[in-house]
């Protein structure tokens, strides 16, 4: 592919990030999100591209904004007898054992269209009740009378001998030929029959609303698509409408894969990648040049913050967190008179106050405009001029409701929205273990660039990068996601007795599947390479940890070299090691090519290091005490080696980043533009 284009679309605004092989340059584009049918805000981005693509690779939030408004289709559910309320029971735990008013999350499969039939899997995979391939075809009769669209098939054991749930479901596929049909040994055969079958009841979930998705946009660009997967990947349409679970996190995770790259290049070991769009803020971890990933997410929570309230699945995802703060976040005030911001969003229709598209309630944005952050006639290149008299309008409203004046009132909404980022964020790094102050920003999105350098110092961080493109980072993460695909099976038991003749089976099953997809993504058979790792605990542990592993080991059957790197693993985890019996709960295979843009490079053409500002303008800084006449600076103006000192305001088409008073900013030989903050240790 000669030309390829990221394409995220976003609440608000859907990003372009155009590659072009021969001049090894990425030319980036952003226009507004058509909430209605995201297809045409895509089709009718292209115009403002240098080119016509060969290919796109796409991210979008379709699937977790389906599973969160409880927009999928009606489902049902054929399993075995006797686990017909195993959704409805799930972990049998309480999220929360003071809340007498607890509230579980509700199975996406209401009861009545949960079906069971009789057959059993042992542990050991043994058959002990056969299929019951007549119970098989009455429950088809009876999803067909219910006129259920799509069916999950989660059988008990069946990670250990997937035969009975295949059958089922091919039998279902004959009897139901328009149905959407997925079989949980097919999208997680791991162990815990309540997160496998919530899995597979939430992939039948938007299997239809998916497929209908991605089919109308390979019909409307009338070229390959490739989709962005919630590890980090990249893989087929085709291959996602099978699995439309694995794109749960497909936006988000293309921000942590740009992170990522840019980290991997400059060496950077420690990275807070901080994504800040219309809609919501991102943060993910970076280590030594890759995000931290993990094998399980929750969704749709009852309660946000509340792990537990939602509804588990088992995919691959690059691990981070989500803030219901974005520029257009609703600012509110509760019933104390306290001012709120959030999780509530004016989208893209009708957006807040200052796009003049109909939005009256102030947001995130409008108070950027109004304190001087962003420009009204600057912004998005000039081509989407705000309307400040509507912005100071919906602020002033608010602003009488809580006895303040609008400019405090905007202040007040920046301060509240920085301070819940920043709260999260340190909750998500002493997760790992680790300080946030021996950590680098890295800040992108179109409102990531003006609110990092508040975060920071809230955080107590030195050092922010900004890099080019900044707006659109997460539409350039897709150009270099490498081609992957992550396949996992459950298989127990000891390592001491392991059966490796089993065991090398099954990683060769996984490493050829994988293989088969990446081929049909384009890959090229030579420059596929494999990971393999599993999943291992002590024995009588409820849970495990994942232990990366090499193919010399696994072949060689090395089993005092496994128990190493399980107890290396754990002591990087926990802090010790144990003297005690381990066992294997599943083995993981991840293969990879090479992404297709992988020299990406921004065009950039500036030569002076004169700063030359383009005006000024009077922006609010509370160290400051108020609002001061600041410079206003062009980053396309700005060569490697140019130093600003703060404050001041550096815009380009997609973002606009902030530098505020005590800090310095320094382009970088790559076009980075460099925070260092005042009386804060640089990072190592």
């Amino acid at each position: 592919m000669k030309k390829l284009a990221g394409v995220d679309v976003g609440g608000t605004f859907t990003d372009f990030a155009f590659w072009d092989e021969e001049r090894k340059t990425v030319s980036v584009h952003k226009v507004l999100t058509t909430p209605r049918d995201a297809t045409e805000g895509i089709i009718a981005g292209f115009a403002g591209l240098p080119g016509h693509p060969d290919a796109i690779v796409h991210g979008t939030t379709l699937v977790t904004n389906a599973l969160i408004e409880r927009r999928g289709s009606a489902v049902g559910l054929l399993t075995t007898a006797g686990f017909r309320d195993t959704l409805e029971m799930g972990r049998e735990l309480r999220y929360d054992p003071f809340d007498l008013m607890l509230k579980a999350p509700e199975p996406l499969v209401p009861r009545k269209l949960r079906l069971t039939v009789k057959e059993r899997i042992g542990a050991d995979g043994e058959v002990v009740l056969p299929l019951d391939e007549d119970g098989v075809r009455a429950a088809a009769r009876e999803f067909r009378q219910v006129k259920v669209g799509s069916i999950a098939v989660a059988f008990f054991n069946s990670y250990c001998n997937p035969a009975h749930e295949l059958r089922a479901a091919e039998i279902l596929r004959q009897e139901l030929p328009d149905a959407f049909i997925c079989s949980s040994a097919e999208i997680a055969p791991e162990l815990r029959e309540y997160d496998r079958f919530s899995t597979a009841a939430a992939n039948a979930y938007v299997m239809p609303l998916a497929s209908r998705y991605l089919k109308s946009l390979l019909d409307a660009a009338k070229m390959p698509v490739l989709v962005m997967l919630s590890d980090g990947g990249i893989a087929t349409a085709q291959a996602a409408m099978l699995s439309p679970i694995s794109l749960v996190e497909s936006g988000p995770a293309a921000g942590a894969m740009m992170a990522a790259h840019l980290a991997k290049q400059a060496g950077w070991d420690r990275v807070i990648a901080f994504d800040m769009g219309g809609t919501t803020a991102k943060l993910s971890l970076v280590h030594g040049g890759s995000p931290n990933r993990s094998h399980e997410i929750e969704v749709a929570r009852v309660h946000r913050f509340k792990k537990g309230s939602g509804l588990p699945l088992r995919v691959p995802v690059v691990q981070l967190i989500e803030i219901g703060a974005g520029g257009g976040s609703i600012a509110w005030v509760d019933s104390l008179g306290l001012l709120k911001v959030g999780p509530r969003s004016s989208g893209a229709m009708p957006g807040p106050a200052c796009y003049g598209r109909g939005g009256t309630e102030a947001t995130v944005t409008d108070a950027d405009l109004v304190l001087g952050y962003i420009g009204a006639q600057s912004f998005l290149g000039g081509r989407m001029p705000l309307d400040r008299g509507a912005a100071e309008a919906a602020l002033d409203r608010l602003a009488k409701q809580l006895r303040l004046s609008p400019a405090a009132t905007a202040a007040g909404i920046v301060s509240i929205v920085e301070n819940n980022m920043a709260t999260a964020a340190r909750i998500h790094v002493a997760e790992e273990g680790q300080d946030p102050r021996r950590y680098r920003l890295l800040a992108f999105g179109g409102a990531g660039p003006v609110h990092a350098y508040g975060l920071a110092r809230i955080l107590g961080i030195s050092e922010v990068i900004f890099p080019r493109g900044a707006g659109v980072a997460s539409a350039i993460g897709m150009l270099v996601a490498p081609r992957s695909a992550e396949f996992t099976r459950s298989y127990v038991q000891r390592l001491a007795t392991i059966n490796w003749e089993t065991a090398h089976r099954i990683l060769a099953e996984l490493e050829s599947r994988g293989q088969e997809l990446l081929l049909e993504a384009g890959a090229e058979a030579h420059a596929i390479r494999v990971e393999l790792a599993a999943d291992m605990r002590y024995v009588g542990q409820g849970y495990e940890i994942t232990v990366p592993l090499t193919q010399p080991i696994l072949m060689g059957k090395n089993v005092d070299a496994v128990r190493q790197a399980f107890d290396a693993q754990y002591q990087i985890r926990f802090g010790r090691s144990l003297n005690m019996p381990v066992e294997v709960v599943s083995w993981r295979v991840r293969v990879l090519a090479a992404p297709v843009a992988d020299e990406v490079r921004l065009e950039h053409s500036a030569t002076s290091r004169e700063a030359g500002a383009i005006g000024e303008r009077d922006v609010y800084f509370a160290e400051a005490g108020g609002f001061h006449t600041t410079p206003v600076l062009s980053r396309n103006r700005l060569a490697p080696g140019t130093q600003i000192k703060g404050p001041a305001i550096i815009e380009e088409s997609e973002s606009t980043v902030v530098v505020g008073p005590g800090a310095q900013v320094t382009v970088d030989e790559t076009g980075n533009l460099v925070m260092r903050l005042e009386g804060k240790q640089i990072p190592g």
